[in-house]
Order: structure tokens, then sequence, then C-alpha cells
């Protein structure tokens, strides 16, 4: 099997949705699946991430010729609300897009389930859900005390420090994460990550004023350390895991701080219904819930750790090896044609 598994933006995408592409690429290495990152049509099998017009192109192409598309749905609508300047405006427009885009597919690939029940409001492609999963070969040594020790000393943080990685961008819950590091002045909150949707140049301009000022006036015990060379610093330093996203199609942050065995503190949206409040996470919805389940965790070491293991624990199953067996069976029945009603192969 030869696969044209193709990132259209590659380079200037960054976050978890370029890391979830590096997943599906370490899982065609480690299986020995011959692969090609150029879009092309000398393939059995078309993957696309990204819906822009190159990928709708050769989309078409390649189902005139009989290789079945398969398309990562990591785009929608709802997940491009309240992230950089002019993104709103644009949110509107996005929707027909995507749903064109997607409709060019044979398949789609969905990271929840809550994503594909808002795909399925798109088009009616099918698809399967199967998780972005998260490398914890990324995170190997995370746990190093002299790691800790440098990235607390380097951000000036007293533990239990409260943190989120990721892109600081107001979907994530900035406001929350700043009203709630107000209320609780007695703990350091960190956010480790991009001030920015892009990480490069066009930080003023892509940043929307609301952003901006929420940074500028977060109290003194909350820092924004921008980006970290070593995604293992966040875990190392952080003790709490505090993610307040209104909306993710999944959340692979949200993974690797489990893993890590970070007790997380959520929002209660429909994409974590896999977790289960007080077993492998706290849930919240408002500022005072969020401050209360915080608290608890900061003040209770065995609670702390003993939510933090379940859910290192609930992480198993969403470990490269777990969900590259799903995405190579995938592979498989779409290139034999047993999953693939659009395209026929062969």
């Amino acid at each position: 099997m030869r696969v044209s598994h193709y990132f259209e933006g590659e380079g200037v995408v960054t976050g978890g949705f370029a890391q979830s592409v590096n997943n599906q690429r370490a899982v065609l290495d480690d299986r020995g699946i011959d692969y090609t990152t150029e879009p092309t049509l000398d393939c059995d099998l078309l993957h696309l991430n990204n819906a822009g017009p190159r990928s709708i192109y050769y989309a078409k192409r390649a189902r005139r010729r009989g290789i079945p598309v398969l398309f990562h749905t990591h785009n929608t609508a709802a997940d491009f609300r309240n992230s950089f300047v002019f993104s709103n405006a644009l949110a509107r427009p996005l929707k027909p897009f995507l749903a064109y885009a997607y409709d060019q597919a044979d398949h789609l690939v969905c990271p929840s389930e809550h994503n594909q029940e808002v795909i399925a409001g798109y088009t009616d492609t099918p698809s399967t859900v199967i998780s972005n999963g998260f490398d914890a070969e990324r995170f190997a040594g995370w746990d190093d005390p002299d790691l800790r020790a440098e990235y607390l000393d380097r951000y000036d943080l007293e533990p239990p420090v409260v943190f989120m990685f990721g892109h600081v961008i107001k979907r994530k819950g900035l406001d929350t994460f700043v009203e709630v590091a107000r209320r609780l002045p007695e703990y350091d909150f960190a956010w480790f990550g991009y001030l920015n949707p892009t990480g490069g140049t066009l930080d003023r301009f892509l940043q929307p004023r609301e952003t901006r000022k929420l940074v500028e006036n977060s109290p003194d015990n909350c820092t924004f350390t921008g980006y970290i060379e070593d995604p293992r610093g966040a875990p190392a330093a952080g003790d709490v895991f505090f993610w307040p996203s209104r909306n993710e199609n999944e959340g692979m942050a949200l993974l690797e701080a489990m893993h890590c065995g970070k007790p997380p503190v959520v929002r209660s949206i429909p994409t974590y219904e896999w977790l289960e409040d007080g077993e492998d996470c706290r849930k919240a919805e408002t500022v005072g819930e969020f401050v209360d389940a915080i608290t608890e965790l900061c003040e209770d070491d065995a609670e702390r750790e003993r939510i933090g293991d379940s859910a290192a624990e609930t992480t198993e199953r969403f470990t490269l090896d777990a969900v590259g067996d799903e995405l190579v069976r995938l592979y498989d029945e779409l290139v034999s044609g047993t999953t693939n009603e659009r395209t026929p192969t062969g």
C-alpha cells in the first residue's frame, strides 16, 4: 500500500492540529507503510488533513481515477470561532466550504464522537471515530526533578502550579483562566504556549484586541510563558491541569497532561462525555465551580494524586499503538473496498 499523506498548510499550521499529523505519520513509520507527504495520484489512498483548495483539487482527481479519499475532520466552523482576528466573520462561510470539501471524500476520520455529530450536520459522507491520540515519547522524562526545578525557576512559579498548555486564544477559555487566577491569588497559574494562533511574527495583527487585553491585565499570579522549546516543561512544572476550553474537537494537550498524571479540571462540554467527574477529572461550568475544584485539588495532595493516576490510566486507550491499529485497519478497508461505498477501487 502506498499512501499520499498530505497536510495543506504544513509548516504554517501549528499546535495540536500539526501534532495530530505527526502522530499519524509516526503510526505509518512504525508499521512500515509506504507514504509520501506530497499530494499525488501515484498512490493507493489519498489521506488529506486540511480542507484547502489544493486538497479539494486532488480529492476530485483521485476519485475520478478510482483512488479512495480519506479526509480528517480537524476543522469545524465552531472550532474556528474566537481564535484570531476575523475568525468569527470567517466562521459563517467556513461551514458550507467545509461541507463541500468533506463531501469530496469517500470516508472521514472524526477525532471524537462529538466531532462526528457536528460533521453529520455538514455532509452525509461516511465517517469513523478515531482519536488523534498522543505521542508518549514526546513526554518521556517529564518527571525529572531537575526539569521541574528548571521550569519552576525560569518562570518563578511556586507549587502547586495550576497550568494550561496550548495557543492563547479566547476559545480555549482565556477569560475564565484569568478570572479564576484572580480569585485564587494564593496559587500560581501558568499558561504554556503561543501567544497567537501561528506562533510566528504576526502577533499584533492576528491576536484580537480583547485577547491582548486579557493577557496584559491578568493578575500577578498569572504567567503567560509564550512558546517553550521542550513540551515536557509544562507537566514538569504544573500540578493541576486547567482546561476551560469552550469548544474542542478532541484536545490533544488534555490527553498529554493526563498521560503525565496531572488531574484535569475541564469545562463540562459534550466533547468530554468520556471523562467521569470525580474519577479521572473534575468538571465545572461556572467560574465559582472552577475555583472550588482547583482549590480542592491544590490543597489535597492525596486527591490530586488519585485523580491524576486515574487520568493517566484513562489515556491508555489513546496511545499511538491503540489508535494506530484503528487507522491502519481503516486504510486496509478503504483500499480493499470493503468500507468504500463511494469510489469503487480495483
